[in-house]
């Protein structure tokens, strides 16, 4: 029951942001642009994702190599869409959908195969985090106003020099440096007091499952392979985006920083707990591309764009790799 009534509140969430997003829109005018775009990009679209999912099914083998478990990269990159179809459906529901999928197709244990998709996930907030930060440096005056006035303020001091700009940045960072180790140094003092509160045990757990998540890099035969997949997945999903920039004539101008902005704006939008980061999507990058020049109804266009053909391109990808699951043979025993 609670978890319906957490899937029902992430619908209600999702199609409340949506009804906002579209009420004053002109739909009619919309969909006729989506229409009539220039759709022979999705070509381009498909063969980044498919290259993406593979990398990524080689990048999870690498995690459970050192394990004793050595899949093949057809299987891994099968059980990778079979999540991708199910977080499409229920937020949240692919990592286990992903290691119950190897587990019928290797016999990989589904608590083992967990735990390195909890490990691989660290890398991707990590990743994500660089280029959030990189698109800080490199676009600070659009970002910094997209996210202050994205909670209700104006910031102007994006508008400044830009070494007002380098010494707004390293304040926040000695800030951020200061508040960690205080933090730290709290935690040591306070830790068997605090671990008596469920939400900080559950917090603590978390941390620690990340920093493991992290260390475990160094159990990697090739650690460098790791990183170059890493690299790959991200730039394939920056390329999945950027094509689609020159499906609309009104966008087709947009840059590479652009590019960038909507990937990190896009990433944030796809963590929030609604099916497939249905709406949350829509809002934060609608806005961002704002700030390139668009206007607020091509920025929706464009957006409603990008996160339906991905949806719909993982519900057809997802829904072969569920087949493909159904009516392949499983080992029999593990390698």
């Amino acid at each position: 029951m609670k978890n319906i009534l957490k899937y029902c509140l992430s619908l209600a969430v999702a199609g409340g942001l949506m009804w906002y997003l579209f009420n004053d829109q002109e739909l009619d005018k919309m969909w006729g642009k989506i229409k009539y775009a220039n759709h022979s990009w999705l070509i381009l679209v498909t063969i980044f994702t498919i290259i993406a999912a593979w990398s990524r099914a080689c990048r999870w083998n690498m995690l459970l190599e050192p394990l004793g478990y050595r899949p093949s990269a057809f299987d891994s990159t099968v059980a990778v869409f079979t999540g991708y179809f199910a977080n499409q459906l229920i937020p949240r529901a692919g990592e286990v959908t992903r290691c119950g999928t190897l587990n019928r197709l290797e016999k990989v244990p589904i608590n083992v195969g967990f735990g390195t998709v909890v490990a691989e996930r660290v890398f991707d907030v990590m990743t994500l985090l660089f280029l959030i930060g990189l698109a800080f440096v490199l676009e600070f005056g659009r970002l910094s106003n997209f996210f202050m006035e994205l909670f209700g303020e104006k910031l102007r001091l994006g508008h400044g020099s830009g070494s007002s700009r380098i010494a707004l940045l390293g304040g926040l960072a000695v800030l951020g440096i200061g508040f960690l180790g205080t933090a730290w140094w709290f935690y040591q003092k306070n830790a068997d007091r605090l671990r008596q509160n469920s939400l900080f045990a559950k917090i603590e757990g978390f941390v620690l499952s990340l920093i493991e998540g992290l260390l475990s890099a160094r159990k990697l035969r090739n650690p460098w392979a790791f990183v170059f997949h890493t690299v790959l997945i991200w730039i394939m999903y920056f390329l999945s985006s950027y094509v689609c920039f020159f499906v609309l004539p009104e966008s087709s101008h947009l840059t590479l920083l652009a590019g960038l902005t909507v990937l990190v704006v896009g990433g944030l939008g796809m963590s929030a707990p609604t099916p497939g980061g249905t709406s949350t999507y829509h809002m934060l990058v609608s806005s961002a591309l704002v700030l390139y020049g668009l206007s607020e109804e091509d920025g929706l266009a464009l957006a409603t764009y990008i996160h339906g053909t991905q949806m719909i391109l993982m519900l057809i990808l997802g829904g072969i790799s569920f087949i493909i699951t159904l009516v392949k043979s499983p080992k029999t025993e593990v390698e």
